[in-house]
């Protein structure tokens, strides 16, 4: 009898790490889609993160595609995706941005450092924006259509080899 009571806890050992070891072969979900893909922007206006540029609303979004690019000057892969967001820009696309809980000198530090792609740029300091549209972090890029909607969301930084691809999700919703 002493001897089985001391087998119960082996057992609920055993019991557990197999559980780990199994949840741990299991693909995980890193990312978090948006609920807002093919829906209509959120009405919104956000001040000018700069002084040298224009802030961003909801009505700016309309009459062409673009690309609405969710950043901040303290995110990393913010300035790894930077060089893309210049080739995307220099390749003709649009895009405007909004700064995440960011300072406006620290925004054009990081502009000066890294470049300008943007044609506006929204200071978003409680990310209200962020969270309506369904971001879960920054870097976010979203495809906006001509109507305001959005029609595509990329999560984490843009890398050379997604340029082609959002390319192409621009021109699918000219």
């Amino acid at each position: 009898m002493n001897r089985a009571l001391y087998l119960i806890p082996l057992a609920l050992f055993l019991f557990f790490a197999g559980l780990a070891g199994y949840m741990l072969t299991q693909d995980k979900i890193n990312t978090v889609p948006s609920q807002m893909i093919n829906r209509p922007l959120p009405e919104f206006t956000l001040a000018p993160a700069i002084e040298e540029m224009p802030g961003l609303s909801r009505a700016d979004l309309t009459g062409k595609p673009r690309l609405l690019n969710i950043f901040a000057s303290w995110c990393l892969p913010c300035i790894a995706e930077a060089p893309q967001l210049e080739r995307l820009q220099e390749q003709g696309v649009e895009i405007v941005g909004v700064a995440v809980r960011d300072r406006p000198q620290a925004v054009q530090d990081f502009l000066n450092r890294n470049g300008n792609p943007y044609t506006r740029i929204g200071a978003d300091d409680i990310s209200e924006l962020m969270l309506e549209i369904g971001a879960s972090g920054v870097p976010e890029t979203y495809v906006i259509d001509g109507d305001g909607n959005i029609r595509y969301q990329h999560i984490g930084d843009i890398r050379e080899s997604d340029v082609p691809m959002l390319l192409e999700k621009l021109e699918e919703v000219r």
